[in-house]
């Protein structure tokens, strides 16, 4: 089982202290949507994981939640918007992959992504590097409502209503279940430090994995996982 995707400009609580929204969003020609994760540390503050653009009305819920103080790119594509967050919380906290911060050389990193969790974070999320990928992704696990919250790892659409990206996730082989398209797997390029990664993030004991693009993971979550990247 899965949760839909929400509707844009609102916040759906998954467990205590966390939450997603999901806007619509094109990667090139694909309609594929994307979705930020918040989650409220336990000092009050606020991590907001892949920053989406801030309606009104988003904004309004965040702020109800607590002070924003850590916006996380968590790998070399889900940056688009972090400029328009940083702007609206300029007192938080930015992080992303090291390529990512000479990419994006306009924006003020504070710090690195890496396998060492920020003093801030620690003991809540724990944080894992996907070696080997060009994505540079680190994955969060959020400890207290056993979530895997990502971004990049896989996909999972059940269907699409656009023509063109329901007919490249079926050519792919990954429209009604959870992968990553072929085309796509050309990132990894060691596949056997990525399998070194993926086996430390599949010993965690999640219950969920929060994807970008598609449905959450509500059901099996880690042999899920682990079927959609069997084939690295």
């Amino acid at each position: 089982m899965t949760t839909p995707m929400i509707d844009a400009g609102g916040l759906t609580q998954l467990a205590e202290n966390l939450w997603i929204s999901s806007i619509p969003h094109q990667f090139m020609v694909l309609h594929i949507g994307t979705r930020m994760t918040v989650v409220r540390l336990s000092s009050g503050d606020l991590l907001l994981h892949s920053p989406i653009a801030l309606s009104g009305d988003l904004r309004r819920a965040i702020d109800a939640l607590g002070p924003v103080k850590h916006i996380v790119c968590p790998n070399m594509f889900h940056h688009s918007y972090a400029g328009e967050v940083l702007r609206a919380y300029p007192g938080a906290k930015l992080y992303g992959p090291a390529k990512l911060q000479k990419k994006r050389p306009d924006l003020k990193f504070t710090a690195t992504l890496s396998d060492t969790p920020p003093a801030d974070w620690n003991g809540e999320l724990l944080p894992t590097t996907i070696a080997g990928s060009l994505m540079a992704e680190t994955v969060l696990y959020h400890v207290a409502s056993r979530s895997l919250i990502t971004s990049d790892l896989v996909e999972n659409f059940h269907d699409n209503a656009h023509a063109f990206t329901r007919w490249y996730l079926k050519a792919g082989g990954i429209l009604g279940k959870v992968g990553w398209h072929p085309l796509l797997r050309l990132v990894y390029v060691n596949r056997r430090k990525a399998r070194a990664s993926l086996e430390q993030i599949l010993a965690l004991p999640f219950d969920r994995v929060i994807v970008a693009h598609g449905d959450i993971i509500t059901t099996d979550a880690r042999e899920t996982l682990r079927q959609g990247m069997s084939w690295l």
